[in-house]
């Protein structure tokens, strides 16, 4: 079964309008997209501890949304699970709920040089969250500036010019290096 067919093909209730996904269809899609939304979830805020909880929250409002007739393909079940985790880290930083730092142990998606993998850690580290969310989501995830304005409520053009500063000060962090 694709995450297509999963998400499409949502049983009928009997007991009221809206449609929810079988469990069946759930599995396929959270073992599509649980890893890279942790990572993501990780990678911005920091912290496991963090990352556990809002992907779990995440999956939870995913399942409790209502439905209707609306379907989504792939991608927009992506877009739509990401603009969730983004909005829950977005309240965590307003909330001041959580000091957003680094966590040591975890695993680091570059090269296999250690003095590189030590650098971007400590890159990303000296980034802002919301800078660390939006090269993540170019360079990790692959997400156009449209799929990003998406997920994070700003438009393309602030994307744009937002990760134009992210590259910026990242580069100039490796540079200090």
């Amino acid at each position: 079964m694709t995450l297509a067919d999963s998400i499409t093909n949502f049983p009928e209730s009997a007991s009221h309008d809206s449609r929810a996904l079988d469990e069946a269809a759930f599995q396929v899609i959270y073992d599509r997209t649980a890893r890279p939304l942790w990572a993501y979830l990780l990678r911005v805020s920091g912290q496991r501890e963090v990352a556990d909880d809002l992907l779990q929250e995440t999956y939870c409002r995913f399942l409790s949304r209502k439905t209707g007739e609306q379907t989504m393909n792939e991608t927009e079940t992506r877009s739509y699970l990401y603009r969730i985790a983004t909005n829950l880290l977005r309240d965590r930083w307003r909330s001041g709920e959580s000091a957003f730092c680094d966590d040591a142990d975890h695993e680091e998606a570059v090269e296999d040089d250690p003095a590189a993998k030590i650098d971007v850690r400590r890159m990303m580290q000296a980034l802002k969250p919301r800078a660390r969310q939006l090269l993540w989501l170019a360079y990790v995830e692959g997400m156009s500036h449209t799929e990003i304005a998406e997920i994070t409520g700003l438009s393309a053009m602030s994307i744009r010019l937002l990760l134009l500063r992210a590259r910026r000060t990242a580069a100039g962090l490796l540079k200090t290096r």
